[in-house]
């Protein structure tokens, strides 16, 4: 892929997009879907805060440029020419992340390639949102990835041993205002492939998926793994096929990641919608 366009100095206002904007230069070689959309959200975001000073106009014009040239790059793909498959994309590779980094904390192996996954599976979802507003289990995801990655960071920083698992976090923890605490000192260079370092595509099936999971013991919650059958009398709208039709979209981009468990994770969430209605 091309080189891009450098940007101008990040304006002050433009901070909380940072890493966001950081995260799509790690991935421009690894996974240009990826970021084109981190780059796209820092766009929207950025307009949104100031799009009227000089500094931040020249900052967000140079953005739409790099913007521009990826999608010229990338035309033929259909992560990018398709939202609902640029969805399932950004929120399955977004998944992964978090999964392999909450592996590596259950089995109490507590590293800067760890931390990092936890903190970047946030952004990612924060990326989501261009697509729309995030499901009540993405929300989840992030809250605790973004808790995560504060923890375990303060804790090795202080000398400390994190606890492992879903240990100590509670619902009204404003996570949001330790973002820079557990952000500023994580490593800014592209992860290498290691045998401890997140690959999206060298991921083993077993391991990370929810679907033999005991209820509560992976957090956030996961799909139940039993679909109750149709009564025979569901009516469905327009909005749940469509909703159908994206979770089988979902799965499809999940088996590209030769990922069975998130496929089949999805594929129950349609068949659960088809047959009952109900997510």
């Amino acid at each position: 892929m091309a080189a891009l366009a450098t940007l101008p100095p990040l304006p002050p206002q433009f901070k909380s997009i940072q890493h966001h904007l950081r995260t799509a230069q790690e991935h421009d070689k690894r996974d240009p879907v990826v970021a084109y959309y981190c780059r796209l959200y820092a766009m929207q975001t950025g307009m949104k805060i100031d799009s009227k000073t000089p500094e931040c106009r020249k900052f967000l014009s140079r953005l739409m440029d790099q913007l521009e040239a990826l999608k010229k790059q990338l035309g033929d793909n259909e992560a990018i020419t398709q939202e609902i498959v640029g969805s399932a994309h950004l929120e399955n590779y977004a998944l992964k992340m978090f999964l392999y980094a909450d592996n590596e904390d259950r089995a109490g192996r507590f590293h800067k390639n760890m931390i990092k996954s936890f903190y970047t599976a946030s952004l990612l979802i924060d990326v989501i949102t261009v697509f729309g507003e995030l499901t009540d289990e993405n929300v989840k995801h992030r809250k605790y990835a973004r808790w995560k990655a504060t923890y375990i960071h303060n804790c090795l920083k202080n000398g400390e041993t994190p606890q492992a698992g879903p240990v100590g976090i509670e619902e009204d923890n404003d996570v949001e205002e330790n973002e820079d605490a557990g952000a500023t000192s994580l490593p800014t260079q592209p992860l290498q492939p290691s045998s401890s370092t997140y690959d999206p595509s060298n991921m083993p099936s077993s391991g990370y998926t929810g679907i033999q999971i005991p209820p509560g013991a992976h957090a956030p919650a996961n799909t139940p793994a039993e679909v109750p059958h149709s009564t025979g009398d569901i009516r469905l709208t327009p909005e749940d096929f469509t909703r159908a039709q994206k979770y089988c979209k979902y799965a499809g981009s999940a088996l590209q990641y030769e990922d069975v468990g998130t496929a089949v994770q999805n594929l129950q969430k349609a068949l659960k919608l088809l047959t009952t209605g109900r997510e």
